[in-house]
């Protein structure tokens, strides 16, 4: 077994980073969104208006509306580029914000610039903060980069490696918090609209079926030409193993075997040994040993084609854990109409939104093949389809219950009404009709009367539950947090 000694760096001479928070939002309120980020200087993501697309990215790097276009297959393309900011779909809002600012690990500084940020309002109440951000300091060590970037993707600083950290402003303003420095300053607009679950602490009580309150990063580096790039490297990259507690370079594995391993799993290395590409469950990076001149099409790939392949992805990975997390909270013996929505939750997700196959190149299909492997996707997926077949069989088992019982009921009142050839009126009912002449019935005047209050009783029963049953769905399905 070999074992590694002391990580290494290389000189990461350009860096492009991009972290992604997601969150979730209520989608019934969508055109006050839409209106809240226009009037903060958002504008609608159109592949018809190349100014949309020119003005987010940095400087030099040119993204072309045609290979947007003709990236996707037609069924997946509609859905991520819809025409107008009112269509159902991954509406993208992008605004330039080119403002400086420093964040701050223990004695160490890292000037920083976001270049832009997008918000991308997803179907079911799901949405995407993208923040662009790009160093200010010349050439940094991996380390440094990857030390920034542990810190700057903790939403919540709450493990020891983490805390220390604070971000500072041009107005002399400090956020200990990451979450509270995006929402409250550059994304401000989209603040009131985040959902937030009380009950549940922490960043993710607005995504309580999450499994990390870490943002993921998208992250291009160009390391000095000719540089040779080490699995371990790699491994650190893919894992954002930058600096421990004690400001030394750290790797979170001892086991070469290990990281051979893990290189094969998620490492995407078509054009090695110029051009890296990782996707692990915490980055998507590319490393470049290229000269920058000619990387401008793979760089520009990576921030449109490569970035849409990933948000889709991404998207199915919490669609699917919501699914779990829903199915986990239902109280069986109450939320009958919960099961039913989130039936239709799973069926509408599955039909119209996830597809297996999403672009018509042959890098696309690979590169979807490595995010479904690092976002554990199929198992999930495969699990989310056993839940629907669980909730068909319960709902259709508590239909036959209900069913059951009618008939149950049908059938008495048939039988009584049958011996009594289908005629049940007491002669003293024709007329005024006083309670105490009950107390001189017979036995069998006693079984009309029960038969008669108890038909009128379930009838009047049936319709107001009907009724309530009714208004209750109508009003879950305006309130609840499905988000259909």
């Amino acid at each position: 077994m070999k074992s590694i000694s002391e990580p290494t760096d290389f000189t990461v001479v350009e860096s492009h980073l991009s972290f992604i928070l997601p969150f979730a939002y209520r989608k019934k309120k969508a055109g006050e969104v839409v209106k809240r980020l226009e009037e903060d200087g958002f504008r609608f993501f159109s592949l018809d208006d190349p100014s949309t697309i020119e003005e987010i990215h940095p400087e030099g790097v040119r993204v072309m509306r045609e290979e947007l276009d003709q990236y996707f297959l037609p069924y997946v393309e509609q859905k991520l580029f819809p025409q107008s900011s009112g269509e159902y779909g991954f509406r993208r809002f992008s605004k330039p914000i080119n403002e400086d600012f420093t964040l701050s690990v223990k004695d160490r500084s890292y000037p920083f610039r976001i270049i832009s940020l997008d918000i991308i309002l997803a179907p079911f109440g799901i949405a995407f903060l993208t923040s662009r951000v790009e160093l200010s300091a010349g050439p940094l060590p991996l380390s440094s980069i990857l030390d920034f970037t542990q810190h700057f993707r903790a939403a919540e600083n709450k493990l020891k490696e983490e805390k220390g950290s604070s971000i500072t402003c041009p107005d002399g303003s400090k956020y200990r918090s990451i979450h509270d420095f995006l929402i409250e300053r550059p994304a401000s607009a989209i603040r009131p609209f985040v959902i937030h679950d009380e009950r549940l602490t922490g960043y993710f009580g607005s995504l309580p079926y999450f499994d990390d309150e870490r943002m993921y990063v998208n992250a291009f580096f160009f390391a000095e030409p000719g540089t040779e790039i080490t699995d371990e490297q790699l491994f650190r990259i893919g894992r954002v193993d930058g600096l421990d507690a004690s400001g030394r370079r750290f790797i979170s594995t001892s086991n070469m075997d290990y990281i051979e391993d893990y290189l094969k799993k998620y490492l995407h290395d078509r054009w090695a040994p110029g051009y890296y590409l990782l996707t692990t469950d915490y980055s998507f990076s590319a490393v470049s040993t290229e000269p920058r001149s000619s990387m401008e099409r793979p760089l520009a790939h990576f921030m449109s084609t490569h970035y849409y392949n990933f948000i889709l992805h991404y998207f199915y990975r919490i669609m699917l854990l919501r699914v779990s997390f829903e199915y986990s909270r239902l109280k069986w013996d109450k939320d009958e109409e919960y099961v039913k929505r989130l039936i239709q939750l799973i069926t509408i997700f599955s039909s119209w939104y996830y597809f297996e196959h999403i672009s018509a190149r042959q890098e696309g299909r690979e590169l979807s093949s490595h995010f479904r492997e690092a976002f554990n996707i199929d198992l999930l997926f495969k699990e989310v389809k056993g839940t629907l077949d669980e909730l068909y069989r319960v709902q259709e088992n508590a239909a036959s219950s209900r069913m059951n019982l009618l008939l149950f009921f049908l059938t008495v009142f048939t039988v009584i009404s049958g011996i009594y050839g289908m005629n049940l009126v007491i002669d003293d009912w024709k007329d005024d009709f006083s309670w105490k002449e009950v107390e001189s019935y017979g036995f069998f005047e006693w079984i009309s009367l029960l038969t008669a209050v108890l038909g009128i009783g379930m009838s009047i029963y049936l319709f107001l539950t009907t009724l309530g049953r009714t208004l209750w769905r109508k009003f879950r399905m305006r309130w609840d947090d499905l988000n259909l």
